[in-house]
């Protein structure tokens, strides 16, 4: 194949309706590199007999050694076509921009399809005909459907079907058909689910349009505003409801979203054979020879239909009359295909038939070179017929071209719905909303790029540090180069002239024959720069362009607000090219290209703008899956303390899973998405960022700590008072507090869980009320704070104080019975923790607390109330303790007792506060309240925790959903494996038609450390796991539990040989925090020690 130069690339990129933004999106190991393989050698890049072995976007040396993708990486690729409008006019040939990323399919490097996805209009979606869909398949066909992507579903490894599980044609036709449903039924789910969503809300809609219309009625018949205004009211009831129902609410057609191969977005192929084929290739192939057209023939050549021998009639499953005929598929594609492999695989010792294979050569009429036709090598010969007869580029690139759209086309129709849904839509600005969908070119037209990541990349790979290796220089750099040279002539002649022969010899030495200058061991070290992976949505950039850039927390209803943005310059543009990249002078809209200068001001992903006021925030999304794994690190040698810290941020920026953070205790401490992400992290950290030897500590697991009744617990510790009450004093005698801790329902402790985003912004948004009406300060640190809180949590959509608690009052009626307890409980709710947004709550029975789910008409009552009373007294009252009370009680939920670990499920109620009086002789309110502000904190800290205790702790481990396929001869030692490791099978069910089966089971994450290695080293590498984090599942052992009864110390003895797991997990956080251990005991049996003298 020629190689495509650079600039031919280029000056593709001016026309936007031939540019095709695709990602290859897969589980893995099902194929993507091989496949960006086949279509990189269409460039000539690669040498297409090498085209699924060398694995060209795996750049990285860990990625070759392992086999698997870790970083997303973009190539552009050259393609050309001739297509006839019509039967009678001549070809016209076509020219295309492929802008291919190539992402990974471990579950660890989730976080890189979704910063792919979000470049592209379109996607392939790959699926391993044996594997079929596996849990990373249905992540991808989400992230298509999220970002609104058009999927091709390209069905890889076909091929397995007939070396490995040596099926027949029909079995394989059966077995594919089955695949396509399953693949069907996982797009109908999300459809279903969004379309429950949407009627949900329109009903919601609905009933508040009716409550406002019955409401202003009643308003009107109380003012007797006129004698029929019921009669009008239900007359405007009726009709918008009739007009909801008929105007809003639409049923949508799915038809289009499922994949079918008559539809031609169906991709038969073995990547590795180097073949690909679709339903219109063979339509076109049969046209002539059946007589029937094409088009007719796409309809009918998947499914079951079936072709008349005799009349060359096609017919349906009814009309065959007892015959036993071959689907059309099976007859004119699969059995030739098989026909194929066994030709030059298969019979006579796997040496195939050579005769068979000049019979299928010359009926196909393939131009193949005679010395590989009389090649000894099969594999050689199957790759030469099949890429010669069905070509895995073309038959992918032509389905690309054809079925997946344009950037103008893919703007217009997905960026509507998703700048709908981005913070402070309503305050985009008109002109760039019509500019970024519109994909406006022209020089008047703003500029909106969206960087998805931040690429790391060593300073002599970029394009300006790069030698020539040869080939002709532009006129600039033969200038240039004569320039330098003529100036290390004159300082040659200069040497010689002051220090003769010798001064002469010396300035030979230090010049460059090829002009370039050497360099100093300071400059020879590596430097690493960091590339932002990004696309423009309109306009055209330029070097030199000066941009703002918006990080992810902006939202355009506070554009000031803090982190202001930043203005900065571009200085440079590269195209990607894989392992390299290619300077560029300006970038068209529509284009996916790198971009320099923005070191330093975006973290992981931004958006660039050329305005500030009214931009769009492409960069509020969802980033995938979070980072759950945390490890300390610390340098072998303490001198490269700094070397590390600027390392791990320079990762942080690199990597868009990745968080440094620093610890209260000063340790460094990163956290990842999982065990294989870590070990990556660990070697860029040693090898490229920080550049020194740094140990890893244990790893970090989060827990939870909980209460429940159980049955056996011992008796309250207050006598006379219920469970869990406690009366705690201030040292100083001067306030007397009674709270009493209750276990939170597991309904609402899940309500609370999925709502901490809509808490959170419910408090943003009231706390951000609160700094405007002040106009002491309405620009202060707080005002700013709370501003950059509700950026944050906007992107979840509008929620009203009053449907969150409705919501609320709704789970708690479901969970617990009404009692005295119980009453009136959402209405007295005072506060969420920890971080004011968990699964705790506090319940202020004193009135003393302000209530967090109050109106704000109630609000402005209790605050004038109080200013009255503070008039009125200037002792010291209840109220003046209420916010110390809250602090107390985050800080109590954010640090449990039994190892400092946040608490979830908790339910504190503030019975009774009595602050003491104070008498004239004493101090001033002022001085007593500051005084005795860290009083209160740390009693009713104390105090909660001590309610806890009283009850039966349990801790919540955080677990792994794990998913393994596996053959029946290694199903034992895998079982075997997850056991030992105190996981718990789910569910186990055989993929029918293959001998694997699929094992879901859920694992603990502190039991995680090592286990893929294990289960590869017992299976011999026959099973690979994928651990996806699903949240935390209780342990249901009390850490504090020791034998008590007469069965119990006859059974296990007074130690207890039964191991208490909780407590185990329990100490192991203590010993890691430095906290007491209660009991432990360094010396067991002591013995006198023996020395030498005696």
């Amino acid at each position: 194949m020629p190689v495509v130069s650079p600039e031919k690339l280029v000056a593709l990129q001016q026309h936007a309706e031939g540019i095709r933004n695709i990602c290859i999106l897969a589980h893995v190991d099902h194929g993507k590199t091989s496949l960006a393989d086949a279509l990189i050698a269409t460039n000539g890049i690669i040498s297409a007999k090498l085209a699924g072995k060398i694995r060209y976007l795996d750049s990285r040396p860990d990625e070759q050694l392992r086999g698997i993708t870790m970083e997303s990486s973009a190539i552009s690729l050259y393609f050309s076509m001739s297509r006839r409008a019509t039967a009678e006019e001549d070809p016209v040939q076509r020219e295309y921009l492929i802008n291919l990323i190539d992402s990974p399919g471990h579950v660890d490097f989730s976080s890189e399809v979704s910063t792919a996805s979000r470049l592209c209009d379109g996607a392939l979606v790959l699926v391993d005909a044996v594997e079929g869909v596996c849990s990373q398949t249905v992540t991808v066909l989400r992230q298509t459907w999220i970002e609104h992507l058009k999927p091709l579903l390209v069905i890889n490894k076909i091929d397995r079907l007939i070396t490995e599980l040596k099926m027949s044609a029909t079995e394989a036709y059966v077995h594919l058909s089955k695949l396509l449903e399953q693949i069907n039924a996982v797009i109908g789910s999300f459809f279903q689910g969004e379309r429950m969503e949407e009627d949900l809300q329109w009903r919601e809609k609905v009933e508040e349009r009716v409550a406002t219309a019955t409401a202003r009625a009643h308003q009107k018949v109380e003012r007797k505003v006129a004698t029929d205004a019921a009669s009008t009211a239900s007359d405007e009831v009726e009709t918008m409801v009739s007009n909801g129902i008929d105007g809003d609410f639409e049923e949508m057609d799915d038809e289009d979203l499922y994949f079918s191969p008559e539809k031609n977005n169906v991709i038969f192929s073995s990547a590795v054979d180097g073949w690909a084929f679709t339903v219109r290739q063979f339509a076109s192939l049969y046209e002539k020879k059946l007589g029937i057209k094409r088009l007719v023939l796409e309809k009918f050549l998947w499914g079951d239909f079936y072709l008349e021998p005799k009349s060359k009639r096609v017919l349906g499953s009814k009309h065959l009359k007892g015959r036993v005929l071959k689907p059309m598929f099976v007859q004119l594609v699969l059995d030739n295909i098989w026909a194929a492999y066994e030709a030059t695989t298969g019979g006579n010792k796997g040496k195939g038939d050579p005769a068979m294979v000049e019979k299928i050569v010359k009926s196909l009429s393939l131009s193949i070179p005679a010395h590989v036709i009389r090649s000894r090598d099969p594999r050689a010969l199957l790759t030469a017929v099949f890429s010669a007869w069905l070509p895995l580029s073309t038959a992918v690139l032509v389905s690309v071209t054809e079925n997946l759209p344009s950037p103008p086309i893919a703007q217009a129709s997905r960026l509507p719905t998703l700048i709908n849904g981005l913070p402070g839509a309503k305050y985009i600005d008109q002109k760039l909303r019509e500019a970024v969908i519109g994909s406006k070119i022209d020089k008047e037209a703003p500029i909106c790029a969206y960087v998805s990541k931040m690429v790391a990349v060593r300073a002599s790979e970029l394009p300006q540090n790069k030698r020539k290796t040869g080939g002709s220089m532009t006129a600039d750099e033969a200038r240039e180069v004569a320039r330098r040279k003529r100036a290390e002539i004159e300082k040659v002649r200069k040497a010689a002239e002051e220090g003769g022969l010798n001064g002469a010899a010396e300035a030979l030495d230090n010049t460059a024959l090829n002009g370039e200058q050497e360099l100093s061991p300071e400059q020879a070290e590596e430097v690493e720069h960091l590339i932002g992976f990004a696309r423009l949505y309109s306009g055209t950039l330029s070097v030199g362009d000066a941009l703002y850039v918006l990080p992810p927390k902006f939202s355009p209803a506070n554009p000031h607000a803090a982190p202001e943005p930043q203005k900065v310059t571009v200085t440079g543009l590269y195209l990607m090219m894989g392992r390299g990249l290619e300077s560029l002078a300006s970038v068209p809209v529509g284009v996916v290209f790198g971009v320099a200068g923005l070191e330093g001001h975006i973290l992981k992903s931004g958006t660039l703008c050329s305005q500030l006021e009214g931009s769009i925030n492409l960069a509020g999304m969802n980033m995938g899956s979070q980072p759950i794994v945390r490890v300390a690190l610390e340098p072998v040698n303490p001198g490269d303390l700094d070397k590390m810290i600027n390392g791990m941020r320079l990762l942080e920026q690199s990597d868009p899973c990745a968080v440094y953070e620093v610890l209260e205790s000063g340790e460094h401490v990163i956290l990842t998405a999982g065990e294989l992400h870590l070990e990556r992290c660990l070697k860029d950290l040693r090898e490229r960022f920080a550049k020194c030897e740094i140990q890893a500590g244990e790893p970090i697991v989060p827990y939870r700590e909980t209460i429940i009744s159980a049955s056996e617990m011992a008796a309250p510790k207050e006598k006379g008072l219920p469970r869990g009450t406690v009366v705690a004093v201030t040292p100083s005698k001067h306030i007397t507090v009674r709270l009493r801790v209750q276990p939170l329902p597991a309904e609402v402790c899940d309500f609370l869980e999925k709502s901490r985003a809509a808490i959170g912004q419910l408090y943003a948004e009231r706390k951000a009320k609160e700094t405007t009406k002040q106009e002491d300060d309405p620009g202060g640190e707080t005002n700013r704070d709370h501003e950059a809180t509700l950026a944050h949590t906007q992107p979840i959509g509008p929620i009203s104080l009053s449907k969150f608690k409705t919501n609320l009052q709704n789970t708690f009626a479901e969970a617990v019975p009404e009692s005295d307890l119980w009453s009136k409980v959402v209405d007295n709710i005072a506060a969420f923790g920890p971080r004011r947004t968990g699964p705790n709550v506090l319940i202020d029975r004193t009135g003393s607390c302000q209530k967090f789910l109050q109106e704000e008409q109630g609000m402005h009552e209790s605050k004038t109330d109080e200013a009255d009373e503070a008039q009125q007294s200037n002792s010291l009252r209840v109220k003046d303790f209420s916010d110390k009370i809250l602090y107390a009680f985050q800080l109590a939920t954010a640090q449990g007792p039994l190892c400092n670990e946040p608490c979830q499920g908790l339910s504190v109620f503030i019975e009774d506060v009595t602050v003491a009086a104070v008498s004239e002789d004493d101090t001033s309110s002022g001085e007593m309240l500051g005084r005795l502000t860290g009083e209160i904190i740390k009693t009713v800290r104390d105090a909660i925790r001590q309610g806890f205790l009283d009850w039966s702790p349990r801790l919540l481990l955080a677990m792994y959903s794990c998913e393994i396929q596996a053959s029946t001869e290694v199903l034992g030692r895998v079982y075997g494996v997850i056991t030992r490791r105190r996981g718990r099978i789910i569910a186990e069910s055989l993929n029918e038609g293959t001998p694997f089966f699929t094992i879901l089971s859920v694992l603990p994450v502190a039991e995680s450390f090592g286990f893929s290695e294990e289960i590869r080293k017992r299976t011999s590498g026959a099973a690979s796991p994928q651990l996806v984090f699903q949240g935390f599942e209780m342990l249901d052992e009390d850490p504090y539990w020791v034998p008590f009864t007469e069965d119990e110390l006859e059974d296990l003895g007074e130690l207890a040989d039964k191991e208490n797991v909780a407590k185990r997990y329990m100490d192991k956080v203590r010993v890691r925090k430095g906290l007491a251990i209660k009991g432990q005991k360094l010396v067991r049996d002591a013995e006198k020690q023996k020395t030498l003298k005696r």
